[in-house]
This record gives C-alpha cells, structure tokens and sequence, in this order.
C-alpha cells in the first residue's frame, strides 16, 4: 500500500474511571483474547501497510509490554515495521505531548523519513475491521487533501463525545463540530484519516508556529474551507470504547452470534499477541450460558452473560452474571458478582457480594497473593 500507519494511542479518559488507573485506553483488553489497539494494527497489517509507528504518552506500560514484539501483527520486517514514540526530552523541546496535532509533530521525522506518499491516522481506542485501501482509493478519486471516516451514531445521546460533520451532496465536509453541547448532524467521525504525507507535515508546521496543539480542532475544522476535505461513511460495526458504559457494551456485544461471527470467523482476522496457556477447565458442577470463557480460566461456579478473561479462578458456588471479569482474577468461593467490571489481578474473598444498581459497578480489591 501507497502509505504508512499512525496509531493514536496516548490517551486517558476519565469516563473510565478506576480502569485507567493502571494502563491506557488502547491497552483495554477486549473481546477475552484482544487488547483494543489490536485492531487498528490488524487492520493496517491486512491493509497490507508495512511501516506502523505506534504514539504512546499516558501509563504506556502494559502497552509497550503488549507492543514489545512485532511479529503478531505481521511487522517484524527488514523494511518497514512497528516503530512505538513516546515523549521525550530534546533541546528543542521538553513538553509532553499537549494534543494530537502536536504528538504528530513532536514525530515529525517520521513523517519526514518516509517515502509512502500517505499517511493513515486511526485512534487506537476503537473496535472495528476496516479495509483502509477501500478510503485510500476513495480518497485518490475525490482528489481529496483529508479524507474523514465517519458514520450514523448509534446513540444521539452520547453524540456529544464526538465530533460532528455535515456534507454535501458530493461528501465534502461543510461543517465540523469537535464535541457540540447541540449536534446539527448525527454523522459522527470515527478518528480515522487519511491525508497525503507532505500536505499533513505542511500542516502540522504552521499548527507547531501558531502553538496550536489539536488535530480536529487545528486541521480538520480550521482548513475545512481551504483544503479539500472529504467524508468516507461506513455502516460495518464501529464502537469507540471510551467510557465505561461503551467498554462494557462492546464486551457484551461479543456474546452475540454475528458480532462473534464477524471478528472471530470472516476475513480478514484480528490479531492479538499470543499467551502459551491451557484450555479452560469446567470442574464438576461448573455451568456456563452464553459467555466467552478464555484460556487458563478454572470454572466451578455459575457464569451467564459475562466475557471471562485469562487466567480467571472462579471458586464453588460462585455466581457470575452480566459482568466482565478482567485478566487474572481470583474468585473466593460463595460470590455474587452481577452487573460488574473485575479489575484484573484482583483477589475477590469469598462469600463477597458486588452488584451494580442502576449503572456498572467496577470491583477493585487488594490482591493478597502477591502481598509479603
């Protein structure tokens, strides 16, 4: 392909609550097996794009761990690969990245060293498959400068997370709005761009002399009328999981037979950095309805409507509804967890009882097996 990848992946929110506290939101894990910037790399590796470079700031940790080896993906190459920028001190420049706009152009050298005469953006926060050739050839039609993926919101009630845009006739943007307090359209941008490498590093330097600092607000909104800036809707699934209440329906959409159809089973594949573990275990008396149970998870209790991640203990009697239980979790015997998120390495004490009541709860304990 004609272009190189950028992942957006620095980013907090605080609409996560305690589930940031110890990794970024492109490190969420997601689906049982995946992490959520798998996607966005599967879908620039089966895009057939050869130069990736990762942009990490916030508790990057579990991220770069999850990143220390290309080959999942398909990136471990002579030319070309997975390259992961962090913030870092120069004599130029000691700030941390202070918005998109400004994390591209603290990368500038990059952009500058390629010789793919693209550049494909996506945000590493999102779950979706997407053929990122299909936009370039879109965009190589329109004779565009930026190409926007957007889509129908699902939710108008959540449209104020995102930023809004109305086109033409022809798919040219018109209007953008970052965020609206009141939305004039229900198009919403997917955080995936597509622009031509020497326009966006003509971009980025005039944003970098005017210390302008976003990418939507800076670029996207304050070139609309200058540069030829164009929408590429979609209809596939498309989910951004920045908020709690998105992160738990995404997971639970995995329960459904299509959606598990879609990712699991057609092509092309996400792909995920593999862990050598066993199959789940079912002990005696164990039940399981419609869950996805991971590998090195021991069931003995009840689990119904719940995504179960890796190397779970789920102790005798338990009762697991409606509920995530993260990454090595320990689950005393006697528990009731419903309507929960269990951060990963917890050790939940047995008889407990956790239920979330009108919204989702998320369960954080002290892990006493790795306690001196």
């Amino acid at each position: 392909m004609k272009a190189i990848g950028i992942v957006l992946a620095g980013g907090s929110s605080h609409r996560m609550k305690a589930l940031v506290s110890k990794r970024a939101v492109s490190a969420m894990p997601v689906a049982g097996n995946y992490r959520s910037i798998d996607f966005a790399l599967s879908n620039m590796s089966n895009s057939h794009i050869q130069k990736v470079g990762v942009i990490t700031q916030y508790n990057a940790r579990s991220l770069h761990e999850h990143l220390s080896s290309s080959k999942w993906w398909d990136f471990g190459r002579k030319q070309g690969g997975l390259y992961v920028f962090t913030p870092s001190v120069t004599e130029d420049n000691n700030y941390w990245y202070r918005g998109t706009a400004d994390a591209l152009y603290q990368n500038l050298d990059f952009l500058r060293n390629s010789h793919e005469p693209y550049v494909v953006i996506a945000s590493g926060d999102c779950i979706y498959k997407m053929d990122y050739n299909k936009v370039l050839e879109y965009h190589i039609d329109k004779k565009a400068d930026i190409t926007v993926v957007c889509r129908d919101a699902d939710d108008l009630g959540e449209i104020d997370r995102f930023g809004t845009l109305k086109m033409n006739e022809e798919y040219r943007i018109e209007e953008f709005e970052e965020k609206p307090v009141v939305a004039k359209s229900s198009t919403i941008s997917c955080g995936i761009y597509v622009v031509r490498r020497r326009t966006l590093i003509e971009m980025l330097e005039k944003c970098a002399e005017e210390d302008r600092y976003d990418f939507v607000r800076d670029i996207l909104i304050r070139f609309k009328d200058i540069k030829r800036i164009y929408g590429y809707k979609i209809k596939e699934y498309w989910r951004n999981i920045a908020t709690l209440e998105d992160y738990f329906n995404t997971n639970m959409d995995f329960l459904k037979p299509e959606i598990r159809q879609y990712f699991f089973k057609e092509y092309p594949e996400i792909y995920s950095k593999v862990d050598d573990l066993p199959p789940a275990k079912y002990n005696v008396g164990a039940q399981v309805r419609n869950s996805l149970i991971s590998s090195g998870t021991i069931v003995n209790g009840i689990v119904e409507d719940s995504v179960i991640f890796k190397e779970t203990y789920i102790g005798n009697n338990c009762y697991i509804k409606n509920s995530i239980i993260l990454n090595d979790v320990y689950i005393g015997d006697n528990t009731h967890i419903e309507n929960c998120i269990v951060e990963s390495h917890d050790t939940i004490r047995a008889n407990s009882y956790h239920k979330g009541e009108g919204e989702i709860k998320v369960v954080v304990e002290e892990n006493e097996r790795y306690m001196m």
